[in-house]
């Protein structure tokens, strides 16, 4: 039994360490320590449209790796990183972002979770007041 758990143990931190590692591959990094901050910190802000719960920064999907590139050639550019936000929500859309903006169009995909947990509450509250009747 022990020894089951041990190897459980280590197989979870094994899979957690490779997962928290970064994606990022050397010949991507940049020479300019202020230049590759910046797009290390963009990086971390963009979905990967693969895997979509994970930052380009974390991804390993060719994509996220284009994207990477793409946002240090912009930096080379010499663009900030507002118009390299806007790049790239222009092309994909505000799903691109880990933190899309409040506006119009993701009203719905910031208060949603809310409502429904809202609705869920009333449920929970309403079935425990019907079951106290019964008895």
């Amino acid at each position: 039994m022990k020894k089951k758990i041990i190897k459980f143990l280590f197989i979870f931190l094994f899979q957690f360490v490779i997962n928290v590692s970064n994606a990022v591959e050397p010949d991507e990094i940049l020479t300019n320590k202020k230049q590759e901050l910046m797009a290390r910190n963009i990086s971390k802000n963009i979905r990967c449209m693969v895997c979509q719960n994970q930052s380009i920064d974390e991804s390993n999907s060719p994509l996220a790796k284009d994207l990477r590139i793409l946002i240090r050639n912009k930096i080379q550019e010499g663009k900030t990183d507002k118009e390299i936000y806007k790049f790239l929500t222009d092309r994909y859309g505000d799903f691109i972002l880990l933190k899309p903006p409040l506006n119009l169009s993701t009203i719905a995909l910031w208060f949603l979770p809310f409502v429904f947990a809202l609705i869920g509450f009333f449920i929970i509250f309403f079935h425990n007041q019907k079951s106290k009747k019964n008895y």
